[in-house]
C-alpha cells in the first residue's frame, strides 16, 4: 500500500472518490492525534476538517520525501498549531469548558476496540501532552521515530528521549491502576 498517495494523486487528476478514500482512511486516526495535540475534541474535529479542506481546495504538492501519512499528519499538526495560536489571541470563554461531548467517548470506543486499549488510552490522557503525542504517533499510528520527528517538528533524538520518558510515565500510570505494563 502506498499510504494514501495514489488516492491523493487520483483526486488531483479529477477523481473525487480519491478524496473520499483519504477521509475514510485517515479521519479517525488524525482526529485522535490532534485531540492529544489540542487537548480539546471539538478543536481537533475542526482541525481535521480544515486539513482535508486544505487538501481539497489548495491541493498542496506531495513531494514524496516522507510517507503520505506523515505528510498529512504534519499538515494537520500545523493547522492545529495555527488554530491554537488564533484561539489564544481571541479567547473569551470556551463552550467546551461548560459542556461535555458524548461523541468523544463513542469515537474512542469504536476506534480502540478492546478494553485494554481503552484503558491504555485513558492512562495516556493523564500524561503530559508531548508524551501523549509521541506515544500515539509511534504506537497507535505506527510512525517511525523519524516520521514522528517530522510531524512534531523535533529531532529524532528528542523523539527517542520523549518516548523513553513517556513509556516510564505510562508504566507508572498503569501500575497505579493495577495493570501489568508488560502485557500491553
Amino acid at each position: 500500500m502506498d499510504n494514501g498517495e495514489s488516492s491523493y494523486r487520483r483526486f488531483l487528476a479529477g477523481d473525487d472518490s480519491g478524496m473520499a478514500e483519504l477521509v475514510r482512511e485517515y479521519r479517525d486516526g488524525l482526529l485522535l492525534y490532534l485531540r492529544s495535540y489540542t487537548a480539546n475534541f471539538s478543536t481537533a474535529e475542526d482541525c481535521v476538517q480544515d486539513t482535508f479542506i486544505k487538501l481539497a481546495v489548495k491541493k498542496p504538492k506531495f513531494n514524496g520525501k516522507s510517507s503520505f501519512k506523515t505528510w498529512l499528519y504534519t499538515i494537520g499538526r500545523n493547522i492545529a498549531a495555527d488554530h491554537i495560536r488564533r484561539d489564544r489571541r481571541s479567547r473569551n470563554v470556551s463552550l467546551d469548558d461548560y459542556s461535555t461531548l458524548s461523541d468523544e467517548t463513542d469515537l474512542e470506543q469504536s476506534y480502540l476496540m478492546t478494553e485494554q486499549k481503552i484503558n491504555l488510552r485513558h492512562a495516556m490522557c493523564r500524561l503530559r501532552e508531548d508524551y501523549q503525542q509521541v506515544l500515539y504517533l509511534t504506537y497507535f499510528e505506527g510512525f517511525s521515530n523519524e516520521e514522528a520527528a517530522k510531524i512534531t517538528g523535533r529531532s529524532r533524538k528528542q523523539i527517542e528521549n520523549l518516548l523513553y520518558n513517556a513509556r516510564k510515565a505510562l508504566k507508572t500510570e498503569l501500575e497505579k491502576e493495577g495493570f501489568s505494563y508488560e502485557n500491553i
